[in-house]
C-alpha cells in the first residue's frame, strides 16, 4: 500500500489512500460492476458440503425404510381412505412425479459429492506419491552411507587384523631367533 507523508513542522504524519483510490487499483480484478443488478452469492465450499450430507444420507439403510414408509402410507392413503380425502388416484401420477423429482436431485447431488470425494483422493494421492518419493530418497541416501562405511571399514584396521599381523610377526619372531641360535 502506498503512503503519502506530508510534512508539518517536525512531524511527520502518514495517510492511508482513500477508499475510492484502494477499489480503482488496475492489478485487482473487479468483483462486481457499479450500477449493475448484482446477483446472490454463494459458498461453493458450504454447497458441496450440503450435498455430501445428502448423498451419505441417501445412501443409508435409514432412507431405504423412511422412503418405503412414505410410499406405502402414500400408497395406502390414496386407496383406503374415502375418495373425498385422496388426492393421487390409483395410477398414482403424483407420486411417480415426487419420485421422479427426487431422483432427479439426488443424481446430481450424488455426483457432486463423488467429485468431492476424487478431489480428496487425488490430494491424498499426491500426498502418498511425495511422501514415497521422500522414502526413496531417503533410502538410498542411507543406501550410499552403508556403502561408504563399508568400504571405509575396508581401510580400518580390526582388530582380528591387528591380531593376525602381531601373530605372523611373533612367528616371524620365533623363526629368527631358532634360526640365530643354531648358527
Amino acid at each position: 500500500m502506498r503512503e503519502l507523508r506530508v510534512r508539518e513542522g517536525s512531524s511527520t504524519r502518514t495517510e492511508q489512500p482513500s477508499s475510492s483510490a484502494a477499489r480503482a487499483r488496475l492489478d485487482q480484478p473487479r468483483t462486481s460492476r457499479p450500477g449493475l443488478l448484482t446477483l446472490p452469492t454463494y459458498d461453493p465450499e458450504s454447497f458441496a458440503k450440503l450435498s455430501e450430507r445428502i448423498a451419505r444420507f441417501l445412501g443409508t439403510g435409514r432412507f431405504i425404510v423412511w422412503m418405503s414408509v412414505v410410499i406405502l402410507c402414500w400408497v395406502a392413503w390414496n386407496v383406503f381412505l374415502p375418495p373425498a380425502v385422496r388426492f393421487d388416484e390409483y395410477p398414482f401420477i403424483f407420486l411417480t412425479l415426487a419420485l421422479s423429482l427426487q431422483a432427479s436431485y439426488a443424481a446430481p447431488l450424488i455426483l457432486l459429492a463423488q467429485n468431492r470425494q476424487d478431489n480428496r483422493d487425488r490430494v491424498n494421492m499426491e500426498q502418498d506419491r511425495a511422501r514415497s518419493d521422500r522414502n526413496i530418497a531417503d533410502t538410498e541416501y542411507l543406501t550410499r552411507e552403508v556403502a561408504a562405511l563399508r568400504q571405509g571399514l575396508g581401510e580400518v584396521a580390526t582388530r582380528d587384523f591387528i591380531r593376525s599381523e602381531l601373530q605372523s610377526l611373533l612367528k616371524e619372531i620365533d623363526e629368527r631367533r631358532d634360526a640365530s641360535e643354531m648358527l
